[in-house]
């Protein structure tokens, strides 16, 4: 007859896995509260300094508390500086230039990813290129050709030149190559012409794409200052980075001047950001929705 033995139990090892996840998500975590807190530190005294007065703001620039707090920064853009007429010129520019991109680069996108024309590749070749090239390369000629064409110091100089880029153009591209071919084949074997089976068909399953180029476009054009610089010359016609540039020049006076010109360049951020946090939560559904159909 076998005998039981009772063994011992074996002692339960430390579960040391756990807690080395928890230390690296906690690392993880610390890194980017301070990476975030260094990124925002710069706007959080560019607030402080527009509400203070211009002793403080010289004596305490790199405080983020205003003593004392005042708008007086804010009433000086308004009453003092041509900052409504900039503001209204941005907007038209910036407007107008977006819905040229968007209309345009993306025609020149379905294009040259579904047309079959000769010459389509080194059209494609040259666009490339152009995204190689420098923009200050391009100022003087720039300059040369708004002077031979007789739009120089206008509203058409400002904006026409602008209306398409390279990068839009490429963008649209690869995104209506990934879109299956045989959708636009359904539409053509009903009927519709090419432009149409672009504008009903395939145009709106590009809304991810439309969406990060409205947000390029938007920003590229508001922030567009060397561009401004070749293009007008009448202080009418300034944009807001061109009468941003000429309040740090200093025209209105000697002083730092700090309220006021970070208080003109933190109301010129706030579009940027509204029209990129707005479109960004609508790019991230589309790009969701797109992901879970396919």
């Amino acid at each position: 007859m076998a005998v039981l033995t009772d063994r011992p139990a074996t002692p339960a090892r430390p579960d040391h896995r756990a807690a080395r996840t928890l230390a690296t998500r906690f690392l993880g975590y610390a890194t980017l509260v301070f990476f975030g807190l260094v990124f925002l530190y710069p706007f959080v005294i560019q607030i402080g300094n527009a509400l203070k007065t211009e002793p403080d703001a010289a004596a305490n620039p790199l405080s983020p508390f205003p003593d004392p707090l005042t708008l007086a920064g804010f009433e000086r853009i308004f009453a003092g500086t041509n900052f409504p007429l900039w503001l209204g010129n941005s907007l038209l520019v910036t407007v107008l230039v977006t819905v040229g991109r968007v209309f345009f680069d993306s025609l020149a996108g379905y294009a040259l990813a579904r047309l079959r024309f000769a010459g389509r590749g080194g059209l494609f070749a040259a666009v490339i290129a152009v995204m190689a090239v420098p923009g200050v390369v391009l100022l003087i000629p720039k300059f040369l050709v708004l002077n031979q064409l007789g739009i120089y110091n206008s509203y058409a100089g400002l904006v026409v030149p602008l209306l398409a880029d390279a990068a839009g153009v490429f963008i649209m591209k690869q995104f209506f190559e990934s879109i299956p071919v045989s959708v636009e084949e359904a539409a053509r074997i009903d009927g519709a012409s090419i432009f149409r089976t672009f504008w009903s068909v395939v145009l709106p399953m590009a809304k991810p794409a439309l969406i990060t180029l409205t947000i390029l476009s938007f920003q590229g054009s508001w922030n567009e200052f060397p561009h401004s610089l070749v293009s007008v010359q009448d202080p009418d016609l300034f944009t807001l980075p061109r009468g941003l540039a000429d309040l740090v020049s200093g025209s209105l006076g000697k002083g730092t001047q700090y309220p006021l010109k970070l208080g003109a360049a933190l109301l010129a951020t706030i579009p940027v950001a509204i029209i990129f946090v707005v479109f960004q939560r609508y790019f991230v559904r589309d790009a969701n929705d797109g992901s879970d159909k396919g």
